[in-house]
């Protein structure tokens, strides 16, 4: 059964860093596509990045150039790293995970929680 872990969430001001991680485990996780997505008080989830198997990413416009998706394969593991962080990306932050050849995301993580202040 394949299970998702993250972990790095927290507290930070208005322009600070934090790093996120997810473990995968469970499952061979060659041809999936890994992902970010996250949910606000009150909003829906949105996504944030993926990052496929082969090392091909995509990311939603807000968080472009300030947000980083990373991957080690042999680790199982994917990295968000967040710079420039803003009040508005407070939110709770779940990882994702799918096969390449399906649509819809049907692995999820429990989620951390990510605050900004100003």
């Amino acid at each position: 059964q394949v299970q998702l872990v993250e972990s790095g969430g927290g507290m930070v001001q208005a322009g600070g860093s934090l790093r996120l991680s997810c473990a995968a485990s469970g499952g061979t996780f060659t041809n999936y596509v890994m992902a970010w997505f996250r949910q606000a008080p009150g909003k829906e989830r949105e996504f944030v990045c993926g990052i496929s198997w082969s090392g091909s990413t995509i990311y939603a416009d807000s968080v472009k150039g300030r947000f980083t998706i990373s991957g080690d394969n042999a680790k199982n593991e994917v990295y968000l790293q967040m710079n420039t962080l803003k009040p508005e990306d407070t939110a709770v932050y779940y990882c994702a995970a799918r096969r390449a050849a399906i649509r819809e995301y049907n692995y999820w993580g429990q989620g951390t929680q990510v605050t900004v202040s100003s």
